[in-house]
């Protein structure tokens, strides 16, 4: 029943998650070309981003993308064996995907392995965010965390921001934490405790979001993390002379 109602409150200050935020299309989509390989697609809701010229093909794991997200891939598939050639794609789209993968260092190489020489992937990964789709939620990581593995995967970080304000990653957390122990609760202590939780986050919210308009940002706590990667162009060789 709560999350019924939840669901119908999504884009209000009453919802617990009303300071994520609407979804972020990554920036430098619009003018991908050629053919988009999507990760952990979901409902493909991305293809409506690309422009006309690209070729989509999405792709999501059974055990979650069934469970939580209404998949609809072209592909069933694990992001760590992925059955796609190399070097055969322009793109890759992987959002909010990594943090799912009990091996995230070989996610991020086949990642690199399926891009084409000057391919760009586009990535991101939850930081301050509860535990969720358990029990396939395994890591959070640093900017630092996010670097290295793309650094090892010989992937170039082009751009990589943090998103959501820290007095907003604040209290949205607040908001998850209220919401997470009414929803825990059974019988008329949940009943007792239901509407003290919807005015305690809409109170949040609402300071929260306020707040956040005019205290400066500190990029230590987020949201969350987005990258925008590359594969590095084949070397040409060059002749001696000899």
């Amino acid at each position: 029943m709560i999350r019924d109602c939840a669901r119908l409150l999504r884009r209000t200050p009453v919802h617990p998650q009303w300071l994520l935020g609407r979804r972020q299309v990554p920036g430098g989509l619009a003018s991908a070309t050629g053919l988009i390989l999507d990760i952990g697609a979901a409902d493909r809701w991305i293809a409506a981003h690309l422009p006309e010229a690209a070729s989509y093909v999405a792709l999501d794991y059974p055990a979650t993308g069934n469970e939580f997200y209404n998949a609809r891939p072209d592909i069933f598939a694990d992001a760590c064996r992925l059955p796609v050639a190399d070097a055969c794609v322009d793109g890759v789209v992987c959002l909010e995907v990594i943090e799912h993968v009990p091996d995230p260092a070989q996610a991020v190489r086949e990642i690199a392995r399926v891009l084409k020489p000057g391919g760009r992937a586009w990535i991101s990964m939850p930081f301050l965010y509860p535990v969720h789709n358990e029990p396939y939620d395994f890591q959070r990581f640093t900017e630092f965390g996010l670097r290295r593995d793309m650094a090892r995967a010989e992937l170039d970080v082009i751009d990589l921001h943090h998103s959501g304000h820290a007095v907003r990653a604040a209290g949205l957390i607040l908001c998850l934490a209220i919401a997470g122990g009414v929803d825990t609760r059974r019988g008329v202590l949940k009943g007792l405790l239901l509407p003290v939780a919807m005015i305690a986050i809409l109170a949040t919210n609402v300071a929260t979001w306020l707040l956040s308009l005019v205290w400066p940002d500190w990029a230590n706590i987020s949201t969350g993390h987005y990258l925008e990667v590359r594969k590095p162009d084949e070397s040409v060789s060059i002749p001696d002379g000899t």
